[in-house]
């Protein structure tokens, strides 16, 4: 089934001029982006996206990360597409990463591992809307 999955190419993949190189695993691996834009997230936003973590430890230091510069959200399109951009980055932490991984290749520890994948279809549509208008994809891509 095809459907869509939301990317965010990081603060730390930005500072360390990875985009090209982690678009170019993307589209390599077959994906369609039908959307992408470069956005520097405010507190509140950073919030509100990561809302599902805000009991969890890490959450201040997540969202100091995510607002400490810009980021590349990315709406994708493949059959099977949350599980295969998941397959596609790796784990959460590169030193558990699976060679030739995004975040094997490009990340420097668990917290700044370059890119974000939705973790199930729902949270992929929540998460795209978050950053992309139903407007804004149909005008991108001209869907009638």
């Amino acid at each position: 089934m095809t459907n869509r999955s939301l990317a965010i190419l990081k603060p730390d993949c930005i500072r360390k001029q990875l985009i090209g190189n982690v678009i170019s695993h993307i589209q390599k691996a077959g994906f369609k982006i039908l959307g992408l834009k470069m956005v520097r997230l405010t507190e509140d936003s950073a919030k509100g996206f990561y809302e599902i973590h805000k009991e969890r430890p890490f959450f201040n230091d997540l969202i100091k990360y995510m607002t400490s510069g810009p980021c590349v959200p990315i709406v994708l399109e493949k059959e099977n597409a949350v599980e295969e951009f998941r397959s596609l980055i790796g784990a959460t932490d590169p030193a558990k990463a699976d060679e030739g991984t995004i975040r094997k290749l490009y990340a420097d520890n668990i917290q700044e591992n370059i890119v974000h994948g939705s973790d199930s279809n729902e949270n992929a549509l929540k998460e795209i809307s978050h950053f992309f208008s139903r407007k804004e994809l149909l005008e991108i891509n001209g869907w009638n």
